[in-house]
């Protein structure tokens, strides 16, 4: 059943009703937050400014806005000399371009010199729909949890990607958050706890017979799937690991020695992705039968966001057989 202490929103599964809001919006008003907070946080953009929301900073705070144009290099170069003389600094763009196109420069600049830059990609996924394999970066967590100091954070929802933004204007690190283009479900609230290098158990069970671990817009089809699998008598957790590094490791290896099998969700790749990081942690402290659910080795394509979610089986029906596949295992 649904986690009381998650506080999510009553009318969870109700699909007519519930309110939808792409993650990008969040952010826009959690910068906007943080720049009301502190002077010193400052926002880069990469002539995207409209598509990333960063718009609602620059006209706040048109003083503290900088754009950079077509340079993606530049954007993260500029960013590193900001924030280590002081200043808290955001940059957004695509993801297929920061950090797609410029990650030897965060990686050089930001990472080794552990300069805090926050770097926002936006319209990550597939659900990126009709703009294509070009813009749809699949490979985005993989590039960033590679490189030391770096925090890694995929919100769920527009409201925890508020938080999300928030939070990481304030920690001492580079910070990478993982956006998306199209709506999605708003299920948190403002009440939901957040705090970053801490998964949350949104779907509880007395006698789980598998663990799901899911991260962004993805959490919301996790639990669809928690719902119709308890309908027929499957019982499992639901973990939202916002936080893909640092990663909750106590969280994670708790709800596994209650459940004894994993599902990983994830709009990613699966090399190198949020669920690889999980399979390192098992296979490390407590080795379980585990399943992946996101793309498998392709590129993706135009179409519409759910469309394509479908055909790279990452649905609710998708989830539902990963899960009764790895507690087949598990019992064999």
């Amino acid at each position: 059943m649904i986690n009381k202490d998650a506080k999510l929103v009553k009318n969870i599964f109700e699909k007519d009703s519930l309110e939808q809001e792409p993650t990008r919006d969040g952010f826009g008003r959690g910068l906007v937050e943080a720049g009301e907070k502190d002077k010193k946080v400052v926002a880069l953009c990469a002539d995207l400014s409209e598509s990333t929301r960063i718009e609602w900073f620059q006209k706040k705070f048109p003083e503290r806005y900088i754009e950079i144009g077509v340079a993606e290099q530049n954007l993260a170069t500029v960013a590193s000399g900001l924030a280590i003389y002081g200043k808290i600094p955001f940059i957004a763009s695509y993801a297929t371009f920061s950090p797609g196109r410029n990650n030897e420069q965060i990686r050089t600049t930001i990472s080794l010199n552990n300069a805090p830059v926050k770097i926002v990609g936006s319209h990550a996924g597939v659900s990126v729909g009709p703009d294509g394999a070009t813009h749809q970066a699949l490979e985005d967590i993989a590039l960033m949890r590679v490189l030391p100091n770096m925090t890694v954070l995929a919100p769920c929802d527009a409201e925890e990607a508020r938080k999300a933004t928030f939070e990481a204007a304030f920690t001492r690190t580079p910070v990478y958050i993982r956006l998306a283009r199209d709506k999605s479900p708003l299920f948190t609230t403002a009440d939901t706890p957040f705090e970053i290098g801490k998964a949350e158990i949104f779907w509880d069970s007395e006698k789980p017979q598998a663990v799901i671990i899911a991260c962004g817009n993805l959490v919301h089809n996790a639990l669809f799937a928690a719902k119709e699998l308890s309908d027929d008598g499957v019982e499992v957790l639901v973990l939202n690991n916002h936080t893909i590094k640092p990663m909750d490791t106590k969280t994670i290896l708790d709800a596994v020695k209650r459940a004894g099998a994993v599902v990983t969700i994830e709009e990613h790749q699966i090399a190198g992705g949020m669920g690889s990081a999980v399979a390192e942690i098992l296979a490390q402290e407590h080795p379980a039968p585990i399943e992946f659910i996101g793309v498998h080795n392709q590129f993706g394509q135009s179409g519409k966001s759910n469309e394509l979610i479908e055909h790279y089986g990452m649905g609710v029906n998708s989830i539902k057989e990963a899960v009764r596949k790895v507690v087949r295992r598990k019992v064999i």
